[in-house]
């Protein structure tokens, strides 16, 4: 099977701290948390559920498939959302807080070459794009500031097709062949199962995504537990600890909450010994 070239966006799931002022006011005695369309999203929900749920007397309901970061914003402006579980600094510091995008190079990644072209890099893809299918996912693809537009214009080069579709649909579309190459996310686990490659960004073109709940202010005042249980998540789930976790859902087929479940399991709900 020959090897495919997969553009990696860099979902570091390390956990940081996001905190979204609401000036609405709550009147539910119920933390409803957001599980999002993604099998990352809903894992990493349902871990969150579970956590309160196992350390807490809140009453938790989880929200299911709220399909982008925007439109967990404005449930979150209506106070019909206290917990939004998983969120990107990239995504949000560009589509939520209008700002423009931050580069690190520290955040670049691991390169592995691709056999066909010989390709290692992102730039690797210029002279070659014009021959080249391009899958995305809908919604980066009409992004200002770091979507399809930009990221052209960066690297000076032009596809000679571009699919926008589900993020969740792309991975199995480029393992059978549909395209030759998708903007991706470097913690779906498809990449090691389909045996896909993640191209260098080189031209540091994607800001970090670095993975983190955004949490109601208003949450803490009345649920004053909430921040020490949401806390014993950061820092504990790598990247690779991420793909393996996606893959047991997309690849296994397993539920994203007894994906979660295992997980927390495993490492005892990481309660303090």
């Amino acid at each position: 099977m020959k090897k495919l070239a997969a553009t990696g966006i860099l979902f570091a799931t390390l956990f940081g701290f996001l905190i979204y002022r609401n000036f609405s006011e709550h009147s539910s005695d119920v933390i409803t948390v957001n599980g999002g369309v993604t099998s990352e999203s809903q894992i990493i929900g349902n871990m969150i559920v579970q956590l309160l749920e196992h350390d807490t007397d809140y009453k938790v309901k989880f929200l299911n498939n709220l399909v982008s970061a925007q439109v967990n914003h404005v449930a979150m402006a209506r106070g019909e959302l206290g917990i939004s579980s998983v969120r990107y600094t990239g995504t949000d510091l560009v589509t939520t807080l209008g700002k423009e995008t931050i580069k690190d190079a520290d955040q670049a990644l691991a390169v592995v070459q691709a056999e066909k072209y010989q390709l290692s890099k992102v730039s690797d893809l210029q002279k070659h794009a014009s021959n080249l299918t391009l899958g995305v996912d809908s919604g980066w693809f009409e992004r200002e500031g770091d979507g399809y537009q930009a990221f052209t214009e960066a690297y000076n080069m032009s596809f000679k097709k571009v699919f926008p579709m589900q993020v969740g649909l792309l991975y199995d579309a480029l393992n059978a062949d549909n395209f030759d190459v998708i903007v991706g996310y470097s913690t779906d686990g498809r990449i090691s199962s389909h045996g896909l490659v993640m191209l260098e960004d080189d031209r540091q073109f994607f800001p970090p995504y670095t993975c983190s709940p955004v949490v109601d202010k208003e949450l803490y005042k009345k649920y004053p537990q909430l921040s020490s249980v949401l806390r014993k998540l950061e820092g504990k789930i790598s990247t690779e600890t991420m793909q393996e976790l996606n893959y047991q859902s997309d690849g296994e087929l397993i539920e994203p909450e007894i994906v979660a479940q295992r997980f927390l399991e495993k490492h005892n709900y990481f309660e303090e010994t």
